[in-house]
């Protein structure tokens, strides 16, 4: 079963009572972060009992999720860092090669030596033997609880702000120290009466620039082609086609209670012998495919998936473009409701991507060519074997998040604001999938929420995964912490749930040592425990990271300290930055942006001019720049798809005159590009 199973007799006859379990810690869901938080509590001489409510453990780590998302993976340290360095270890054995050699899958799917000492790409089955393995390392002091759900009516007794017993549905009850909520629900927290949020904020609550209604700014996983919405195309009075939403999108930047959506992360594969081909739901109803069915028909030839390329000649299959496996709009219940209700919107989102994808590979009014692309894959059939091998875990991206003392927001997420209680670190994108489907101006359909803006690696705070002390005083959130809707979309990762779960427990354990609450706990004590186990608080710049910080001479200038006009996103992917990341274009508004970097000479001479930047497939390969000197302008067209060449891993982009003070400077532009553009940082090198 996938996240409910059939309740004990004793729900039926109140006269039934349990024992009380008891540990040191309780942790209330099996996901990563529930099970590095057990393994934590075990390794400091504490027993923990983890309560998984589904039959399997690991959540969306063992559930499909096999292409890591994170970012600058040096993030990452501890506990999480061990899984992924135990992946490596799994696909060292060749016993574990099955329908490939792992020469051609590093090689040639992936890029990749596959000499790394950690691995972040792996199957389903991959993770949960690792995860048994560690598991296995501390059974003595980790009861593992599965098939227990929490009593969504009186689940939670407490005494004051402490929580005493945690009860289940079957009447099974649990009592500890501490307790922690892994869970991707939040229930114990909410149960517990800790303050919490679903939804979107209005950017002005937490003085933020990217959260809110975001109908202009989706342009990713957009609609390409116009598309009718209504049942009978061009008759509004026929009503809408299903999955829009009639009242618009709201307000630009405005906050609301509706939450990004869901899907299923299949893992597929192309190979004929371990392959399931795409079957018809039982409960198919074609109307919910129309809008795909007119999308391809409209011209849209793209093939709305990304599947990853996993070991074994799998796949990890996310969403992408406008009609995917993302079943926009149809979680905004998810969150609050009912174990019934979340049965149902689980059963739907399963019966949406099933149909979707047999839709699309079988029907007639699809192109030949796409109807090959999607009959190419199938699920893999060695895959969930106990789930008809669909993916045991829904990917619940966000449903309540606490807000606790501490509210994490983007200004964490670009480190305009980092704080000194550092318990691991977020590295990837603010990331929003669509929210809602909706009817344009002009009559077409329109997908409203998705937004991915580039972060710099940052400490996440303590106070953000504790309540604050008036509403409980033993209870810790490592996966719905306390953080806005679009700090949440670069926090909500797997790597870094596994870090906030660890971390969690340390605190756990170090307060019931300390005979004090959560909040009171030695910061320091928990500080000097999380990098003795090898925790990432906060990442220092080394020569490959930050070249000008550490390495290079002369006079530089950062992207922070130049004059932009555009160049509003910010990044931190590849190695060769100066400083903690630089800026970029977003491929977009070419001709319209320019980055100015102006030294502050102190001698007039020659000067060898150079940048930095990081080099990528997706960077333009003729970005100009132009150096304003003491005998005019050049312009140097430098190819950022490639490595730069000159020393220290500069650019150089030639040698000229200059007066002192300052006169000189250099802009990078983006007019007549084709990809990203870089601005990171500029050097001035006399000669």
């Amino acid at each position: 079963m996938r996240i409910s199973t059939v309740p004990l007799l004793c729900v039926a006859f109140p006269l039934c009572s349990f024992a009380v379990q008891k540990a040191d810690v309780v942790i209330y869901g099996g996901s990563s972060g529930g099970i590095t938080a057990a393994i934590q509590t075990a390794r400091m001489g504490k027993n923990a009992i983890l309560i998984e409510p589904s039959h399997f453990l690991g959540g969306l780590t063992t559930g499909g999720l096999g292409a890591t998302d994170i970012g600058n993976k040096k993030a990452i340290g501890g506990l999480s860092l061990d899984f992924y360095t135990a992946i490596r270890e799994y696909y060292k054995k060749p016993e574990n090669w099955k329908q490939e050699t792992p020469e051609l899958y590093f090689t040639t799917r992936t890029r990749s030596s596959g000499a790394e000492a950690a691995q972040w790409t792996f199957e389903p089955k991959a993770a949960t033997a690792v995860y048994a393995a560690m598991l296995e390392s501390v059974k003595d002091r980790v009861t593992v609880v599965y098939g227990e759900r929490l009593d969504l009516k009186n689940g939670v007794k407490k005494t004051g702000a402490q929580i005493t017993e945690i009860v289940m549905e079957s009447g099974k009850s649990f009592s500890a120290e501490m307790y922690i909520d892994a869970s991707y629900e939040g229930d114990l927290m909410a149960k517990a009466g800790v303050a919490y949020h679903v939804g979107r904020e209005a950017n002005s609550v937490y003085n933020e620039s990217i959260n809110g209604v975001q109908a202009e700014g989706a342009k990713h996983h957009q609609f390409t082609q116009q598309v009718d919405p209504y049942v009978r195309k061009g008759d509004p009075s026929s009503g809408l086609l299903p999955g829009i939403n009639p009242h618009g999108p709201g307000l630009e930047f405005s906050g609301d209670q509706k939450i990004q959506a869901y899907n299923f992360r299949m893992c597929t594969t192309d190979v004929p012998e371990n392959r399931r081909d795409w079957e018809k739901p039982a409960h198919y109803d074609p109307q919910w495919f129309e809008l795909a069915l007119r999308n391809a028909e409209a011209g849209d030839t793209r093939v709305s998936w990304n599947p990853v390329a996993m070991p074994n000649r799998k796949t990890d299959t996310n969403n992408n473009f406008a009609v995917s496996s993302d079943f926009i709009g149809m979680n905004w219940d998810y969150p609050e409701a009912d174990y019934a209700t979340r049965e149902r919107i689980w059963k739907a989102h399963e019966d949406w991507q099933k149909g979707l994808f047999w839709t699309l590979a079988n029907s007639p009014r699809v192109p030949e060519k796409l109807r090959e692309a999607y009959r190419k894959f199938g699920l893999a059939k060695d895959e969930f074997t106990d789930n008809d091998n669909w993916p045991r875990q829904l990917y619940v991206r966000e449903a309540r998040r606490m807000i606790g003392d501490y509210v994490m927001t983007e200004k964490n997420c670009k480190r305009t604001e980092i704080v000194e209680d550092s318990v691991g670190m977020g590295a990837y994108n603010m990331d929003s999938h669509h929210v809602q489907r909706y009817v344009s101006k002009e009559g077409f359909v329109r997908n409203e929420g998705d937004i991915q803006i580039a972060t710099k690696p940052y400490p996440i705070s303590f106070r953000s995964i504790h309540p604050k002390a008036a509403e409980c005083t033993n209870l810790l959130v490592p996966v719905c912490l306390s953080a806005s809707h679009i700090a949440y979309g670069s926090i909500r990762m797997e790597p870094v749930f596994m870090v906030m779960g660890q971390s969690a427990a340390t605190a756990a354990v170090q307060a019931i040592e300390q005979k004090t609450t959560i909040q009171a706990a030695n910061l320091e004590k928990l500080k000097a425990r999380l990098l003795a186990d090898k925790q990432v608080l906060d990442l220092i710049p080394d020569p490959k990271e930050a070249r000008g910080n550490m390495t290079l001479l002369g006079i530089v200038v950062d992207d922070t300290k130049a004059q932009l006009e555009g160049f509003g996103a910010d990044g931190a992917a590849g190695a060769g930055y100066f400083g903690t990341g630089y800026r970029h274009d977003g491929n977009t508004d070419k001709g319209r942006q320019k980055a100015r970097y102006t030294p502050e000479l102190a001698s007039a001479g020659r000067y060898r001019v150079a940048i930095t930047y990081t080099a990528m497939g997706n960077r333009a390969n003729k970005v100009p720049i132009v150096v304003h000197h003491a005998e005019g302008e050049t312009t140097v067209y430098v190819n950022q798809q490639e490595p730069p060449s000159g020393p220290d891993g500069v650019q150089v982009l030639g040698n000229f005159r200059f007066e002192a003070g300052k006169s000189g400077w250099l802009e990078i532009r983006n007019e007549g590009t084709k990809g990203h553009v870089i601005a990171d940082a500029a050097q001035w090198l006399a000669q």
